[in-house]
Parts: structure tokens; C-alpha cells; sequence
């Protein structure tokens, strides 16, 4: 069985995340695991965290990045760009592998080596060119620059999985034309998890939803949760804070939020809200939360009801014996009396 090479992108990317935090804000350190970083060349003013670059369409772009090595001993690296992307599990910002087709900074940005030996606790500055085609679409289009030890750390053994680490150095571009901020929620779901008898236990609710940007520039999305009962009773008010910090142009990212102490026995709407400067959309569901022995009871009522109402009604529309027509009496033509015969 073919051993399957797990590719770890370890991608701090300016957010120092390392394997955890991808949600965290954005920090001024260069991206970093431990034991190498990738970071843009210092400018003519100041230390840069991420590569901030605005381009027309037709236009290229000169630059450097710096990939520094931390350890005692060489590293060997393989240099690519790459296209950036939320991940589904709770829209972390992440890059492509280098087997994945690219569209944007992944193949506008090219470097001058693909790969680079970088000597023990030193540093090597790597030029790079990135060409934004005509007809680009205006807009954010987000990527990185990525340095990737292609060596395979297979840990103790134990599993047939291999481990490669990468880290990247974030590219924020922006192709100047019309931009069109814009969100939409879909796909808004509500499951309980009701007590067999109905106050013994608690009652919890899962509320999923979609965040979905159909728009052209990073949104940095904000989305509070209503829920509302029978006549109107407010439920629950707040704002969410499980959410991406980042959503990329065109990305969807599913999302859920626990609601502890939901009803046992409701009915009423969910509606999530989310904005952004520039937009704002919202979304409902319905729910009915109703415990599982009672939910048992009525469905036992309704049956017997059912079953029921069904037997009376046969008893109320049986035919009766159709009734036989009877049988005229028959009679006997009289005869014609003669007259006598008139003599001459």
C-alpha cells in the first residue's frame, strides 16, 4: 500500500498561526514555525509583515522576499506562489499545495530560483516578478510565497502518513478597477438535542449556516444571531465571534454555532445577520423544539385517533342490502260480452 504523504502547510503567513490560531489577527512578525521564516524584504521605510501590492491590469511588479534559515544545519527549499483560500473547517486563511492549479498571484508572481539552500542561522533574498495580465478582474486577489521543505518527516513510524512543513509569506494584491463588497448567508439550519422526558436534562440547539462572499475585495464579516419564539419572544440576542477574519473573494465557509439552554418546547425563527462595510444580508430558519417523549405521546394519540376515526367512519358509510322490486300481479284480459245478433 502506497505510503499517503500528508502536506502540513504550516503556513504562518504573517499571523505566526503556526498549526493553531488561524483565526487570530494579523500581527507584525514574519511568518514563522520555529525553525525557518519567509518574509518580504525590508522597504526604504520600514519592515513590511506581508507583502501589500496594488497593480493595473497589464502591469508588473518587482519585489524581493526573504527566507531566513533558524536552525544549526543547512535547508533546502522549494519556492513557489501560491493562491490563497478559506478553509471549510472554520475559514482559516490557507494557500495551495504546489500541485494544485493555480489562478491568480499563483501564476502572476514568478521567483528567480525554485529552490534555494539557505546556510545555517543566515538569510537569502529572493527577487521576484509578479505580472497582472490584461483583463484581470478587479479586486482583491490574495496569495502567498511559499518556502517548502520537500522532506518527508514520517514522526515515529507508526502510521503510513508523512508529514511535510511549508511556511509562506502572505500577498495581499489589488487590481485597481470597480470593487463590490458583498455577503450572503445560506443555507441556515437549526438541530436540537432534546431530553427523553421533558425537564429532566438540558436542551441544546446547533445552529449552521453558510458565510459566502460574492464579492471582489476580503471582507472582515460581523454576525449576530436572533431567536424568537412563539408571540414574538425574544430567545436569544448576541454577536457571533466563531467567524473567519478574513473571507476571501468567492470563498464559502460553514460555520456553526452551539445555543445552550435553547427551549424544550418552542416554536419560532432563527435569523442570522451578517455585514461588512458596504454590505449586509440576513437569513431565517424555522425550528419547532418539542421533547422526544412527548413528541412520542402525540404520535401514539394521533394513531389511536387515526385508527379510530377511520372504524366510525367505515360504520357510517356501510351499504345497505339493495332491495329487490316486486313482482306485478298479473291480470286476465276480460272477454268482450256479444251482443245477439239483430234478426231480419
Amino acid at each position: 500500500m502506497r505510503k499517503l504523504y500528508v502536506l502540513l502547510l504550516s503556513l504562518c503567513l504573517g499571523l505566526c498561526f503556526g498549526c493553531f490560531g488561524v483565526l487570530a489577527a494579523p500581527s507584525a512578525h514574519a511568518a514563522d514555525n520555529g525553525s525557518w521564516s519567509v518574509y518580504p524584504a525590508a522597504s526604504q521605510v520600514a519592515a513590511r509583515p506581508y507583502f501589500y501590492l496594488s497593480a493595473d491590469p497589464g502591469q508588473t511588479i518587482q519585489d524581493k522576499v526573504v527566507v531566513a534559515n533558524k536552525t544549526a544545519k543547512p535547508l533546502t527549499f522549494r519556492l513557489y506562489a501560491a493562491d490563497a483560500y478559506n478553509t471549510a473547517r472554520d475559514g482559516g486563511f490557507a494557500v495551495r499545495t504546489v500541485t494544485e492549479t493555480m489562478h491568480g498571484v499563483g501564476v502572476w508572481a514568478k521567483l528567480a530560483k525554485s529552490r534555494v539552500t539557505v546556510p545555517a542561522h543566515k538569510t537569502v533574498v529572493v527577487p521576484f516578478t509578479l505580472h497582472v495580465p490584461e483583463g484581470a478582474e478587479p479586486g482583491d486577489h490574495p496569495g502567498a510565497l511559499v518556502a517548502l521543505d520537500e522532506r518527508v518527516d514520517k514522526g515515529d513510524g507508526s502510521l503510513a502518513l508523512g508529514v511535510q512543513r511549508a511556511v509562506g509569506a502572505r500577498v495581499y494584491l489589488r487590481v485597481s478597477g470597480p470593487t463590490l463588497p458583498a455577503l450572503a448567508v445560506e443555507h441556515v439550519h437549526v438541530s436540537h438535542h432534546q431530553p427523553l422526558v421533558p425537564g429532566l436534562g438540558d436542551s441544546d440547539a446547533t445552529i449552521s449556516y453558510t458565510l459566502h462572499n460574492t464579492g471582489n475585495v476580503t471582507l472582515d464579516p460581523k454576525v449576530t444571531l436572533k431567536a424568537q419564539g412563539l408571540f414574538g419572544r425574544t430567545l436569544l440576542s448576541r454577536g457571533l465571534t466563531r467567524i473567519p477574519a478574513e473571507l476571501l473573494p468567492g470563498q464559502r465557509v460553514k460555520l456553526s454555532e452551539p445555543w445552550k439552554g435553547s427551549p424544550q418546547l418552542d416554536w419560532g425563527d432563527i435569523t442570522l445577520t451578517a455585514s461588512a462595510p458596504g454590505t449586509k444580508q440576513s437569513a431565517s430558519a424555522s425550528f419547532f423544539a418539542l421533547p422526544w417523549l412527548a413528541a412520542a405521546l402525540l404520535l401514539a394519540v394521533g394513531f389511536v385517533g387515526g385508527v379510530l376515526a377511520v372504524r366510525a367512519r367505515r360504520g357510517r358509510v356501510r351499504p345497505s342490502e339493495p332491495v329487490r322490486p316486486s313482482r306485478p300481479a298479473s291480470t286476465t284480459p276480460s272477454r268482450p260480452r256479444s251482443s245477439p245478433s239483430a234478426r231480419p
